[in-house]
């Protein structure tokens, strides 16, 4: 009986991996759609390439920088070129998880390159996913899942609203910095000019996508099924989205007189992200309340984003960041007593203000780590390499052709060619 439980386990576990993973291309899906059509084939390429890097960065150290024994305040110190060896008397096989930590790493980078979109160097992903992967994710995911000292205080973020999602957006938040917006998004009098993605149902297939992967992210988080725990964890990750979307589409609707497609697709990502953390230690109606608050506040996020004339084309310090932070300290409002595995039951079922305490330091040590050590390197980067961002004639031309030589559609940029040519 054993064997048979250790095997479903594993193949969960696995399952879990392999959805996490496939949301990469709900990534690309989204970041594409909602970018201009003459940098969707290098948005489109480097999540492959940079999810390659990640993945090896993993094996080679960033497995054992959060799991690893030995270890000091920052992260461990064992398990560096993970060989696949198997751990006995586990409920679940090590490689499994293995593959399921690194899908989890590759998502917090691709949400971290939400922040370079239309106008970073290739060079300056290829050195920051490597940084990234080895300085940065690893260290904040030791501290909250590898045994680190938030994990002593007993921080609750079962699937990564910080870990994953805070740490990415603080990552993308000192790229946006950096590199500064994009041509044409600002006026010389503050205001600022819709940058229209090229394709919104590239977009909405990305967060349908994202939603269904969602369930490995949440769900998988279990690690076992044989107490079907992940059923109800994935019951709460639906409702948290679903609400969402119903928010964010409302409160548009409400502001702007129009119901604003963006904005609800942003809406349940952002349910989706909130959820994250809490998913297993609440009740399904306050997964319903997260839900809804998370939809409101992307909305205003975006909007006071923008005020502050930060330019960042997929909302990921909105989406990631703001919903993020919510669903963080949503655990030491809403965990109940029989849920909390981890740490102290919420405000509101008698624990104090100790669990929203501990999760209010985890969410302002975590980003500020994230945010400080990933503006460092980018700043050396950007002295060394002589800039992060292409020049305004790439930027103008776009960076399927100025970086790759190639039309990620080339039937659609040829076409004008052959028109002027015969004009």
């Amino acid at each position: 009986m054993e064997d048979i439980i250790f095997t479903l386990n594993s193949v969960w576990l696995m399952l879990g991996a392999i959805l996490v993973i496939f949301m990469q291309g709900g990534f690309i899906l989204l970041e594409a759609g909602s970018t201009r059509m003459k940098n969707a084939g290098h948005i489109a390429g480097k999540t492959i390439f940079t999810f390659g890097i990640a993945s090896i960065m993993f094996w080679a150290v960033g497995y054992g920088f959060i799991f690893g024994d030995n270890g000091n305040f920052f992260v461990g110190l064992t398990d560096f070129f993970y060989s696949g060896y198997e751990i006995e008397g586990m409920s679940y096989s090590t490689a499994a998880f293995f593959m399921f930590q690194l899908a989890f790493a590759g998502i917090s980078l691709t949400i971290a390159f939400g922040g370079f979109a239309e106008r970073g160097k290739l060079s300056a992903y290829v050195i920051f996913a490597v940084l990234f992967s080895a300085l940065i994710y690893p260290v904040v995911a030791h501290w909250i899942w590898g045994g680190g000292w938030l994990a002593e205080h007993g921080k609750q973020d079962f699937a990564g609203s910080t870990v994953v999602h805070l740490t990415g957006a603080m990552a993308a938040f000192a790229a946006t910095i950096l590199l500064k917006p994009r041509m044409g998004k600002f006026n010389k009098n503050g205001s600022a000019n819709n940058i229209f993605g090229h394709n919104q149902v590239f977009t909405a297939l990305g967060v349908l996508v994202l939603w269904i992967g969602w369930f490995g992210f949440n769900a998988g988080s279990t690690f076992v099924v044989d107490d079907g725990f992940f059923g109800f964890v994935a019951l709460n990750t639906n409702v948290a989205a679903g609400a969402g979307a119903v928010s964010a589409l409302i409160i548009s609707w409400i502001v702007l007189g129009k119901s604003d497609i963006p904005t609800m697709l942003n809406g349940a990502l952002a349910g989706l992200v909130a959820i994250t953390a809490s998913c297993a230690f609440v009740e399904t109606w306050a997964a319903v309340v997260i839900g809804l608050v998370a939809g409101v506040l992307v909305f205003y996020s975006m909007k006071l984003v923008e005020k502050l004339k930060v330019d960042d084309p997929i909302f990921a310090l909105s989406v990631h960041g703001a919903a993020g932070v919510w669903g963080t300290l949503s655990t030491g409002l809403f965990a109940t007593p029989e849920l909390a595995t981890v740490g102290l039951p919420g405000l509101f079922y008698g624990g104090g203000f100790t669990q929203l305490g501990v999760q209010a330091m985890g969410v302002a040590v975590s980003g500020a780590y994230a945010f400080v050590v990933s503006f460092v390197i980018l700043y050396v980067m950007k002295k060394v390499m002589g800039g992060l961002r292409v020049s305004e004639e790439e930027e103008i031309i776009g960076l399927d052709v100025s970086e790759h030589g190639s039309y990620g559609y080339p039937e659609a940029f040829m076409a004008r060619e052959e028109q002027k040519i015969s004009s």
